[in-house]
């Protein structure tokens, strides 16, 4: 049980901790990698440790627990970030794995590389900042981010065995370190007792964990920041360890379900491991060519896993061969023999797109030539090597294929790794549990289920899985890891059991279920001309933004002067208030503009939010930066709350004002960043016709084991009778069944049981439930929103036909607050929708219900229903 962390998810639970993240740490990362939910997470709890926690231990240790491939390392440039602004200027990274080091290098300290996680030009407040490798402290830049990057060993072996320049103990004397430990797990040899030990953990007592520990304990101001996906809390001592130290756990079972993985499969074939490796390079090409056909860059990475180098050394010479020699023939040889769906598709795919075999085999020999494969076994490969499989994402990094033993099981990120080949056939399992190799095998399995970030569209999310509800969607091969292995059923048993243990797949399998579209819509006339109207994204233009009030930023801020004052108190005794009073202060408010014109301008140079380009763009009408200093509309309106004493209010020095007026516009920047759309939703709303639109699917659904309602189950099969229904007799309802919630089944019912009241005025009465079909965006920010139901009524008259659309979105109790937005859209559609196209004899009108839930809501839902569509006479209130 962690204290530490129980105590932090309350906090969170109770909205306890910020939710603002700092300038520092969202100007100061790469704009290209945002940071998720779950990233600001687990820094908001680091930034209340740091600066808020009663009592904190020091020096401070803190892990975070999160999974591979959640982006551990973006979280820890962001502490560094925070960190330099605290104080701190050196910091150690340490890991066991050379590769990991040369790796993190890239990420800290190569801003022309894809994977560089700082901002091109860094600044903290008014210092301009560079991030800097050094050996030693010693003579440290103390306006720079220095880090010390070194493995474990190296750190022992530098501080116990002194050489000139090299690192010693005496680098820590009166210097305030920050330890970062990556796959912190291998530091705990000395906390796990002896019987748990292994040989090589028991030689390390002396050396990895006694190094690092003296260090930390040097300084009561050091922090150590451990980062693992594997800290081994089932192990009693390890556990108790870290009782108070667990910051933040993010399994990755978690990563998994909230869709930032890929979706892993077995794949047995009972064929040679060449003919299996070769079906894999064909899935491979595949996979290339649904992205490109999708105007995605993407070139797919296959991993050949061998068991001992001689063995995979020896196997790729024959690949080379088959390669080179690769015919028609030998490709018809797999075709013929194909027995997976994957496989099926694939070849399907070519002769779709009329890619002979002939051509196909000539792609695959270029693609896949010698050049463009790379074998990596050892820890004394080359540079070169070492810099090509880190960098395998790189538009000019050509390799397809990657030979390996074990050299990748720890600290390889790549995203782009699609098929994992396993060429030996062995098993290690023993009294029912996997071994080693397996469990081995089902990390380097995590490690490829990194999510392949694209996205067709802006308002799709770019890093999150988009078809676990659209299974045909010839993209859902760009979500999807394929192991391939021999026909061994017992091992892929274990290797399964391997898998759910770590999180990487579910308890349970997924049901696949399969929804219909039935023959009697298809058949009518709505199938026919039925039409659903949309609105779209559009680039905020901020053609509407005159000033800062229409960017939603605040007029007023806060700021406190640092006082400077000290005192000796003796703490074992009475105290008296007097005795524990600081200086008196009080506050005084100043207009931004009082600080100086230039003073103001010198500030504005040194926050890069602020350069003239980038004001445009949040402020098209804005003329220049003395038109921002000087105008009532822009800084002219800012005021700010200055707390100090009466001897420093009575005369700001110029370093005072200075400081006032960094804190001020770097909050401003924060507040314009926040407050400004990048998209809005149109208000215009375009026809799709419905034949085009609506489709068959098949969903990919996690069902509780004996689970009778809820997701997954559906309305013919849940054994709750308030939610039962066979809407395959149904004619109003456009699929063959509901496998939704049960607000969702409950919304279906409701609207049964007034069909016969509906019939009496309209016709053509269709409730679609809308699965990934379509998109509306917020009108105020872009946000999507796919309504779970639209409702189609077409009302009875003699002259023109009015069409109404009413979308309805059912929301569980627990989502009402956290949904509000979209509740708010969906009601301002009747009034701010637009059509503008014209359909002889047709009108139509769109409508967006509240929010649908049995027990809160339906009430408000009824009464908004029954007064749109049986009470109310809705021809006239027709959009035109």
């Amino acid at each position: 049980m962690s204290i530490l962390k129980e105590e932090l998810d309350a906090l969170s639970k109770y909205g306890v901790l910020k939710t603002e993240m700092p300038e520092v740490i969202t100007g100061g990362l790469n704009p290209a990698f945002p940071l998720r939910d779950y990233q600001k997470e687990a820094l908001f709890r680091f930034i209340f440790y740091v600066t808020d926690y009663q009592e904190p231990i020091k020096p401070t240790q803190l892990l975070f627990h999160m999974a591979t491939g959640s982006g551990k390392t973006l979280i820890m440039a962001a502490a560094i970030l925070y960190l330099y602004q605290q104080g701190y200027r050196n910091f150690i990274f340490f890991v066991n794995s050379t590769n990991i080091i040369e790796k993190t290098k890239v990420n800290f300290l190569s801003p022309q590389s894809s994977k560089y996680l700082f901002a091109p030009a860094l600044s903290v407040g008014a210092q301009r900042v560079s991030v800097q490798p050094v050996d030693n402290f010693q003579a440290a830049n103390p306006h720079d981010i220095n880090i010390l990057f070194t493995t474990i060993q190296g750190l022992h072996s530098s501080l116990n065995t002194p050489r000139e320049n090299a690192l010693t103990y005496d680098d820590f004397e009166d210097k305030e370190i920050v330890l970062i430990s990556d796959e912190a797990h291998h530091i705990n040899a000395f906390t796990k007792s002896k019987s748990k030990r292994s040989k090589t953990e028991a030689e390390n007592i002396n050396t990895w964990e006694a190094t690092v520990n003296r260090i930390f304990l040097a300084n009561a101001e050091n922090l150590l920041l451990e980062f693992t996906a594997t800290a081994e809390l089932s192990h009693p001592a390890v556990a108790q360890k870290y009782r108070d130290k667990i910051l933040y756990q993010y399994s990755l079972k978690e990563f998994r379900v909230d869709g930032f993985s890929k979706e892993v499969k077995a794949l047995q074939a009972d064929l040679p491991p060449l003919d299996r490796a070769l079906q894999t390079i064909v899935v491979s090409q595949y996979r290339r060519k649904v992205a490109e056909s999708n105007k995605l860059r993407l070139k797919p990475v296959v991993l050949m896993k061998s068991r001992i180098i001689r063995e995979s050394e020896e196997f790729e010479r024959i690949f080379d061969q088959a390669i080179t020699g690769l015919t028609e023939a030998t490709l018809q040889k797999l075709k013929t023999a194909a027995s997976t769906p994957i496989v099926q598709r694939a070849f399907a795919y070519f002769e779709d797109q009329d890619i002979s075999l002939e051509n196909l085999a000539q792609e695959i020999q270029v693609e896949f030539a010698p050049e463009k494969c790379l074998s990596v076994n050892s820890k004394s490969e080359s540079e070169e090597k070492q810099l090509l499989v880190n960098s395998l994402e790189d538009p000019d990094n050509e390799i397809r294929v990657v030979f390996v033993v074990n050299m990748l099981n720890e600290g390889w990120d790549v995203l782009n790794l699609f098929d994992i080949v396993r060429l030996y056939d062995t098993r290690d399992a023993a009294g029912g549990r996997p071994g080693k190799t397996t469990i081995a095998e089902a990390q380097l399995i995590g490690r490829g289920a990194r999510y392949f970030p694209f996205q067709l569209t802006p308002e799709q999310e770019r890093y999150k899985r988009k078809y676990d509800e659209d299974l045909d969607n010839e993209l859902r091969v760009l979500e999807e890891l394929y192991y391939h292995s021999a026909h061994n059923p017992r091992y892929i048993q274990e290797l399964h059991q391997a898998l759910r243990e770590t999180g990487i797949i579910p308890d349970h399998t997924p049901r696949q279920l399969r929804l219909t579209v039935k023959d009697s819509f298809k058949g009518s006339s709505f199938w026919e001309n039925g039409l659903i109207f949309v609105n779209e994204p559009v680039r905020n233009d901020n053609a509407a933004v005159f000033g800062l009030q229409d960017a939603l930023t605040p007029p007023r801020y806060n700021y406190t002067l640092r006082t400077g004052y000290m005192t000796e108190t003796a703490i074992l005794g009475d105290l008296k208030v007097e005795d524990i009073v600081g200086e008196e202060t009080r506050t005084v408010t100043y207009a931004l503009k009082d600080l100086g014109r230039h003073l103001l301008r010198a500030a504005l140079a040194r926050l890069n939010f602020y350069r003239f380009d980038n004001l445009k763009t949040y402020f098209p009408h804005l003329s220049s930066i003395t038109d921002f200093l000087t105008s009532q509309h822009y800084l002219a309106q800012i005021e700010v709350d200055v707390t100090g004493t009466p001897a420093q209010l009575a005369s700001l020095s110029t370093q005072a004002r200075l400081s006032i007026a960094l804190d001020v516009l770097g909050k401003l920047a924060t507040a314009i960043k926040s407050g400004t759309a990048t998209y809005i939703g149109t208000k215009e709303f375009s026809p799709k016709a419905i034949q085009h639109c609506v489709k068959d699917k098949t969903l990919n659904v996690y069902v509780k084991p004996n689970a009778q309602t809820g997701p997954g189950i559906g309305m013919r099969q849940t054994t709750d009778t308030r939610l039962h229904a066979d809407l395959r007799a149904e004619d109003w309802y456009v699929y063959d069944e509901n496998f939704g919630t049960s607000e969702e089944k409950a919304l279906v019912k409701f609207i049964q049981n007034q069909i016969d009241t509906l019939r009496d005025r309209y016709t053509d009465i269709y409730l679609l439930r809308n699965q990934k079909l379509f998109q509306l965006y917020n009108f105020a920010d872009g946000r999507a929103i796919e309504p779970d139901f639209v409702l189609f009524l077409t009302e009875k008259t003699t002259g023109k036909s009015l069409v109404c659309q009413l979308f309805i979105e059912p929301k569980g109790e627990h989502l009402i607050a956290h949904d509000q937005w979209k509740e708010d859209f969906l009601k301002q559609v009747e009034a701010e929708h637009r059509i503008t196209v014209v359909f002889q004899n047709r009108d139509f009108k769109l409508v967006g219900l509240p929010f649908y839930n049995e027990q809160l809501k339906k009430r408000e839902f009824r009464q908004k229903f029954e007064t749109l569509l049986i009470r109310s006479d809705t021809k006239d209130q027709a959009a035109h």
